[in-house]
């Protein structure tokens, strides 16, 4: 656990530590970690997307959890060019402004950043105004965002072994990607299935997927057919999929209607019952999806982002597969005929997709949390 921070006069201060998001699940299994009278902070992403007003699941989760939450206003890189990409870069000066501002307001002894857009304004202010700053890296590689922050950073923590060349090697400390305590339990989705019929949880990750929303919406009814599907969609005000997929529910007849449980999104205490009841998981590729699957021995069907850094959830997948647990395929080569083919035939083999090397992965996953913190303690002593 983090310690508290005793001065030279003997005074006992608690420790005061800024989190930076970018990816929730690493984070909330840092903060699950902490000792409960650590001073958080926790800076991240109010909405979803740019100029939307949906709420992001960071923002939920972290308020619902009574930890004080500051959003920032930065540019970000966007991978497609849209009407908000030149104010969205516009606005970085005024982000490092923000993070100036609140870090001299909070005075955190540690700044800890999880990658992402927001963690470069917070990091060069953290930077100027000589706070250490501890980042970790999710992916097999490196984000832009920590390639940058790691020339100020004190120390860069690592999921995988592969990243270590990405860094500068005096900071780098393998700690493995670590990922929150699943309770196993009753899940809170009533699920009907007295046909004991296989589950599929299909899922594009927090902020969903249009392409996989839309997919599920032309062969619904074959899907329901087979197979009990609970479905998150997000809630992308642009395409306002789970309004459509709703509306199409209540038309289906009622038997297939009771076996299709239809969600903007799963919280993340929900997040390990859901995988764990399904016989097979349908989802995008990012890192801690794949980290959760490994954790939970799960199958998947794997569609990555076509758009995702350097085809990273490409290679997340790959990694996964290589493991024995995946299948891949591409969203220009899918539609809703192919996609019931793939489903039937995974199915069918379901005993196949069996984790290879298990002991070898659990050790890359047991005991992050604890790590990062350690790190983050090193970096308060000898600040």
């Amino acid at each position: 656990m983090l310690k508290q921070v005793q001065h030279d006069n003997g005074e006992v201060l608690i420790m005061k530590l800024i989190i930076v998001g970018g990816h929730l699940s690493p984070a909330l299994a840092v903060i699950e970690a902490l000792q409960k009278d650590v001073n958080v902070l926790f800076i991240g992403r109010k909405y979803v997307f740019e100029g939307s007003k949906t709420l992001s699941l960071e923002f939920r989760t972290i308020t619902k959890r009574k930890i004080p939450f500051v959003s920032i206003s930065t540019g970000r890189w966007q991978r497609e060019f849209t009407r908000f990409t030149i104010p969205s870069l516009l606005k970085f000066p005024f982000g490092i402004l923000q993070s100036f501002l609140i870090l001299k307001k909070f005075k955190p002894d540690v700044v800890l950043s999880f990658g992402g857009y927001l963690s470069l304004p917070v990091g060069i202010a953290a930077f100027i105004l000589r706070i250490p700053i501890v980042i970790h890296e999710q992916t097999l590689e490196a984000g832009i965002a920590n390639k940058v922050l790691s020339i100020f950073a004190k120390t860069v923590c690592i999921s995988w072994e592969t990243s270590r060349k990405y860094f500068p090697k005096s900071k780098v400390i393998l700690t493995g990607n670590p990922m929150r305590k699943f309770e196993i339990r009753n899940s809170k989705f009533e699920i009907r299935n007295d046909n004991e019929l296989p589950i599929l949880y299909i899922t594009g990750g927090s902020s969903g997927s249009h392409f996989i929303n839309t997919l599920v919406e032309g062969c619904i009814t074959q899907l329901l057919e087979k197979y009990v599907v609970i479905h998150q969609t997000g809630d992308a005000e642009v395409y306002r999929d789970f309004d459509r997929l709703q509306k199409l529910c209540e038309g289906l007849p009622s038997e297939l209607k009771s076996r299709y449980t239809i969600t903007k999104f799963v919280e993340p205490e929900n997040v390990g019952s859901v995988i764990k009841m399904a016989d097979l998981v349908v989802s995008r590729a990012g890192i801690n999806t794949i980290t959760e699957l490994i954790l939970l021995k799960k199958p998947s069907l794997l569609i990555p982002l076509p758009s995702s850094q350097k085809s990273d959830q490409n290679k997340n997948a790959l990694y996964l597969k290589s493991l024995g647990l995946a299948e891949i395929f591409y969203q220009d080569s899918l539609n809703p005929r192919k996609f019931i083919e793939i489903l039937i035939e995974m199915i069918d083999n379901i005993d196949r997709y069996k984790i290879l090397n298990q002991v070898q992965n659990d050790r890359k996953i047991k005991n992050a949390a604890q790590k990062i913190i350690e790190a983050t303690i090193v970096c308060k002593e000898h600040k």
